[in-house]
Formats: structure tokens, sequence, C-alpha cells
């Protein structure tokens, strides 16, 4: 039986009963306000229960909601395995976006499963060569210097790995194999084709 609306997630935090807990997510201990409220979500799961939690964070940024239909999850877990998620969120975006693997035109179902993961595996490829032998140290500052909006970035992005990526292919490609030392045209060659890429 549906009992009276609890309104939206902002009406409902002004009912609520906030505690503080403990909560870890994106590699760090947070502190933060929490509330637990057991619901019916029943336009989407009928008269299966649900617990909505509420997130406040102590400097006061939007309130998180989270629906879970899985009663028995602590705040703290379900807060953690939120955060979790981004990751993954990431590797989805960096995949459609940066691989443009979500723009191929595909018209059978088999061509888009191949595609899908085709694509996943290339996105794998080039994170384990940029971790084995594409990173150093001066990647974020020299990305720094080209998009200086970007005042906290602490860490290359899938972009950055590419872009290192592209570079040593296009560097191999007009380098060769010769042991001898490049010439001012060739190494001028490679700067040009270095900024077609970061393009």
């Amino acid at each position: 039986m549906k009992g009276d609306r609890i309104g939206t997630p902002a009406q409902a935090a002004g009912a609520a009963v906030f505690q503080t807990v403990t909560v870890a997510r994106y590699g760090r201990c947070d502190t933060v306000g929490a509330a637990v409220l057991d619901c019916l979500w029943y336009g989407v799961f009928g008269p299966q229960p649900v617990q909505v939690i509420l997130v406040h964070d102590r400097d006061k940024r939007p309130m998180l909601a989270l629906v879970t239909t899985d009663l028995t999850v602590t705040c703290a877990d379900l807060v953690a395995r939120y955060a979790a998620r981004w990751a993954v969120e990431v590797t989805f975006f960096d995949t459609r976006q940066t691989l443009g693997v979500g723009q191929a035109r595909n018209r059978t179902a088999q061509a888009v499963n191949r595609t899908w993961a085709f694509g996943m595996y290339v996105y794998t490829l080039v994170v384990l060569w940029y971790a084995l032998h594409g990173h150093r140290s001066g990647i974020v500052a020299d990305r720094r210097i080209h998009a200086p909006w970007y005042l906290s970035k602490t860490d290359p992005s899938f972009a950055d790995m590419l872009i290192a990526l592209r570079r040593t292919l296009i560097a191999a490609r007009f380098m060769g194999s010769r042991p001898a030392q490049p010439t001012n045209a060739e190494i001028r060659q490679v700067q040009r084709a270095w900024a077609l890429a970061a393009a």
C-alpha cells in the first residue's frame, strides 16, 4: 500500500534525520552527513521496498541522493560503491568520445558487439602501453601549459596517454630504425607531426 509522498530529495531532507558517517571514496576517507529513508518508488519498482540514502558533504555541496533495492547495504558501503562506479563511467566516456567507439555506423548485431569489444581492447592497450613505456614525469606540466584552464590537473588523462602514443608512433614512422642522428629536417617533420597529433 502506498503511503504519503515524501517529495523530492531536497524536500525529504528537510524532515530526515542525518547522522555523521565516515565513507571511503575517491582514494580517501571523508566524513559526511547521511540519512536513510525506507520507502516505495512505486512508479519504478511497484510494491518492492527501496532505500533512499541522502548524503550531505561538510562543505555544503549539492546533496547526493542514492536509491537502492539492497536493503541490507550500509550507507557507507553504498556511497563507496557509487564512488567506485565513477572510474567505470570515465572509461565509457573516453572510449566513446576519445576513441570514437560510439560513432561506428554498424548495421548488424554482430558488428556492434565486435566494435564495442575492439574499442575496449584498444583502450586497454593504450593504458597498458602508457603505464609500461609512455609515462614521463613532465607530461601533466606540459599538458597544463597547452590547456591552462585545468588548474587542478594532477594526473594524466586518457587523452594525454593517447597523444603520447600517437607521438611515439609518428616519430617511429618518420625516424625509422637508423642508428644515425636525425637531420634537422627530420626533426622538424616529427615536430609538425606531433603538433598535428595534439590538435
